[in-house]
């Protein structure tokens, strides 16, 4: 079978149920940068080895990505049901690795960080802000199509950008890096005005 079918030459893609949209539709432009999170994963992932102990989570991330856009890709008008599976408790496992990540800091986050470090620490930042405009777009397909967005998906989409950014962090203390800070936190700063 030839992977291509000549479907998509007028800029219209299939969505599950069989409709068709244009390629640059709020759908299809939020499931193409939830795509492109997920293959900035996958680069991360060859980067730090089979053995890396954060191996096993990206690896569940790259699925949960895989089944939310599979979801995402299903107008809410469709008669057809997605048997994918939902990751519903998605949010919630980031903030349990948010947890262990954030322990094993030396410092607190209070500063917006210039990003980089090194070569690890600055692809977490690339996924991170990818995830940020992936989150924007689907802001925007929410306004569209308000039922096909559940909110497993946006929650899960909303705590990975923070995720990205703590695992940046902590591969930077591991490896005792230090953090170009730009500013405090704009609540630290009011904080520290009002002490």
């Amino acid at each position: 079978m030839k992977i291509y079918t000549r479907k998509g030459d007028k800029g219209t893609t299939g969505v599950f149920g069989g409709k068709r949209e244009f390629k640059n539709s709020a759908r299809i432009e939020c499931i193409g940068t939830l795509d492109e999170v997920n293959s900035t994963i996958g680069l991360l992932r060859s980067k730090l080895g089979n053995d890396h102990e954060w191996q096993a989570n990206l690896h569940r991330i790259q699925k949960d990505m895989m089944n939310m856009m599979s979801h995402l890709a299903r107008p809410s008008d469709s008669k057809k049901e997605n048997p994918n599976p939902k990751p519903e408790d998605g949010a919630e496992f980031c903030e349990n690795w948010l947890d262990e990540l954030e322990d094993s800091i030396s410092s607190p986050s209070d500063y917006f960080l210039l990003p980089g470090g090194n070569e690890i620490s600055a692809l977490c930042h690339v996924c991170r802000t990818q995830i940020r405009r992936g989150e924007r777009q689907l802001v925007t397909l929410m306004q569209e199509d308000p039922e096909c967005v559940h909110d497993y998906i946006s929650s899960y989409i909303n705590r990975l950008s923070d995720l990205f950014f703590t695992m940046a962090r902590a591969e930077m203390n591991k490896h005792g890096v230090a953090e170009e800070k730009w500013n405090l936190f704009l609540y630290k700063r009011k904080k520290k005005t009002n002490s």
